[in-house]
């Protein structure tokens, strides 16, 4: 999943983390688990389904190359994009159904 932010306006990836695919998604076996924001997304722009969309890893890859070397990382993971343009870890604390 990526938002608009980054898919339609072409802002780099401020923000993402992996959440493990719940058994039984029609997308499983194909979800990454990961999710992409621009990082700057209200909670209300997050809340309408029309502002992100579900695409392959590697097209997210082709917007911005700068998360490939993070694609390993385990589910639970999150990093966010400092100030100097780098990622670093963040605490992720998935939600619990």
């Amino acid at each position: 999943m990526a938002t608009d932010r980054i898919t339609v306006d072409g802002l780099p990836v401020g923000y993402m983390y992996r959440e493990k695919p719940e058994e039984g998604d029609p997308f499983e076996g194909y979800d990454s688990g990961w999710r992409f924001t621009a990082g700057d997304e209200s909670d209300e722009y997050m809340q309408t389904s029309q502002n992100s969309g579900i695409y392959k890893l590697n097209t997210i890859c082709q917007y911005d190359p700068d998360i490939i070397p993070l694609l390993h990382a385990p589910y639970g993971t999150a990093y966010i994009r400092n100030e100097n343009g780098e990622f670093q870890k963040e605490h992720f604390e998935p939600l619990e159904e």
